[in-house]
């Protein structure tokens, strides 16, 4: 991908939308972890911790990056994408944001980076598929996940809560980037790659079928999930 050129500009569009949306989780996670602590502590917790899951998440990505290079992982990759972008609308739950109260400066440290480690699954496989093996915008995106993470956390929830559109926006966006993956998977180049009518319809079939199918789903998911809850109340 040629540096600033119009896809370059694009995928790191996609990239910085996609932390936007994601980040969310991880920030609060590091802020449960250290409230515990005294005041003096809490920020130098939340600093070193971030630095301890800077480093895990980054060799994460370049790991994730070099992997998705083997047959056949892009399209596992595109596949888990979708589940993400499924759940990330589909969930209504809030357990995922309990983490434990640490009362040490080492144990809330520990915390942090392996909640991030965990929680940072999704972001660093969708910075992953929208950088499609551009180191430079791989840099970028962990340069702009990380202040959105640590900073950016109560901004991101006044947005989603203000306008909780920007949710589905950023799981259409996840699968798009993941029908992406799954079209340019090696092992399917002779369906996605032959250059024929074929080969575009199929395109954009992948992609209107994952958009679509995540949309659809995770909406009717997350409106059977209060109706679920209410049952098991009344039980």
């Amino acid at each position: 991908m040629e540096l600033f050129s119009l896809p370059w500009w694009s995928a790191l569009l996609t990239i910085v939308l996609i932390d936007l949306v994601l980040a969310g989780d991880n920030a609060i996670v590091i802020a449960l972890a250290a409230r515990g602590l005294p005041p003096e502590h809490q920020n130098k917790a939340i600093l070193w911790g971030t630095v301890g899951a800077i480093v895990v998440r980054s060799l994460m990505t370049v790991g994730v990056v070099w992997l998705l290079k083997i047959p056949g992982l892009m399209l596992l990759g595109g596949l888990g994408l979708l589940w993400i972008a499924y759940k990330l609308i589909a969930d209504t739950s809030q357990d995922e944001h309990k983490a434990a109260n640490s009362t040490t400066f080492l144990g809330a440290m520990k915390t942090i980076i392996v909640a991030d480690a965990l929680m940072g699954i999704d972001n660093v496989l969708g910075v992953a598929g929208a950088a499609n093996g551009s180191f430079d915008l791989v840099v970028l995106g962990l340069l702009i996940s990380i202040p959105i993470v640590v900073m950016g956390s109560k901004l991101v929830l006044r947005l989603v809560e203000r306008w909780p559109l920007i949710i589905h926006v950023g799981a259409a966006v996840l699968a798009f980037t993941a029908a992406q993956m799954i079209v340019n998977e090696k092992l399917l180049e002779s369906i996605f790659s032959s250059g024929g009518s074929i080969d575009l319809m199929a395109r954009i079939a992948t992609y209107a079928i994952a958009i679509s199918g995540v949309l659809g789903l995770g909406w009717w998911a997350s409106k059977q999930a209060p109706q679920n809850d209410s049952e098991t109340q009344s039980v």
